[in-house]
C-alpha cells in the first residue's frame, strides 16, 4: 500500500514538473471600435464599446489577421487580410479604442493555430465576409459556411482549432462581447489604439539579442491603475 501511494506522488510530481517545464507560446486578441459607419451600427445594436475583433502574433500587433476590407474606401470588399495598426483604417481613424488582451497557450497548441492560419492564408483568395452570418447573428441563428467568416467568427475558430476552450457556442453566434467578457486571457491595454506601442515601450524591457519585449507568463507589467488611466484619459 506504502509502495502504492509513494509511486502516486513520483507520478504527480512528474506530471507537475513536465507542465512547469512545457513551453509557453502567446497570442494576443484585439477588439477595437473605428469610425466607420459599419462599426458605429454595430455598436448601438449591440450596445457594446468595441465592434471588430482581431488575432495578433506578438505583444507588438505587427503580424495581425482578421476578417474586414480589403481596401480602405470600399467597405464592401471585404475578406481575409493581414492588418497593421499603422494604415488602412486603423491608421486613418485616430481615435479608434481598443482593448488587447493576451493568451498563453502550449507550444502544442501555438502548432496546431499556426496550422488552421496557414490553411487562411494559402487560401487566401476563397475566403469572403460572412455578410449572411451578421444577421443570423442578429436573429440568434448561427449561418456558417466553407470560406465565409466574419471577425469574431475567424478568431474564434482559428483559437478552437489549436484546441482552446471558449465559449459554449456556436461560431457563428460569437461577437467581439464573447472576447471581452472571457477571463482566460489577461488584460494588457485598454485605451486609444495609436498609443498602445508607447504602453508598451513604458512597462516592458527589450531583450538586448532579439530585440523583442521580455514576457512572463501570468505577469501583466502595466499596474492595473495605468491601464484604467489610459482608458479614461483617451476614450
Amino acid at each position: 500500500m506504502g509502495n502504492k501511494n509513494s509511486s502516486n506522488k513520483k507520478n504527480i510530481k512528474k506530471n507537475n514538473k513536465r507542465k512547469k517545464l512545457e513551453k509557453k507560446r502567446s497570442v494576443y486578441i484585439l477588439i477595437s471600435k473605428t469610425s466607420t459607419l459599419p462599426s458605429t451600427v454595430i455598436k448601438m445594436w449591440t450596445r457594446e464599446p468595441y465592434a471588430h475583433t482581431s488575432l495578433a502574433l506578438d505583444i507588438e500587433l505587427n503580424e495581425m489577421y482578421s476578417f474586414a476590407r480589403k481596401r480602405l474606401r470600399n467597405p464592401f470588399d471585404c475578406g481575409f487580410i493581414t492588418e497593421d495598426i499603422t494604415k488602412g483604417v486603423f491608421g486613418r481613424d485616430v481615435n479608434t479604442t481598443c482593448r488587447v488582451a493576451r493568451l498563453w497557450i502550449t507550444e502544442h497548441q501555438h502548432k496546431k493555430l499556426m496550422k488552421a492560419l496557414d490553411k487562411f492564408k494559402k487560401d487566401k483568395a476563397f475566403y469572403k465576409y460572412n455578410y449572411i452570418g451578421i444577421f443570423g447573428v442578429v436573429f440568434g441563428k448561427a449561418v456558417e459556411r466553407e470560406y465565409n467568416y466574419f471577425c469574431s467568427q475567424f478568431v474564434y475558430h482559428v483559437l478552437d482549432k489549436a484546441g482552446i476552450d471558449m465559449f459554449d457556442k456556436k461560431p457563428g453566434l460569437v461577437r467581439p462581447e464573447d472576447f471581452r467578457i472571457w477571463e482566460e486571457p489577461e488584460l494588457l491595454y485598454e485605451g486609444k489604439l495609436n498609443q498602445y506601442r508607447d504602453f508598451l515601450a513604458k512597462h516592458y524591457t527589450r531583450d538586448e539579442k532579439t530585440g523583442k519585449y521580455i514576457e512572463e507568463p501570468g505577469v501583466v507589467h502595466g499596474m492595473k491603475e495605468d491601464i484604467e488611466e489610459v482608458a479614461v484619459a483617451e476614450v
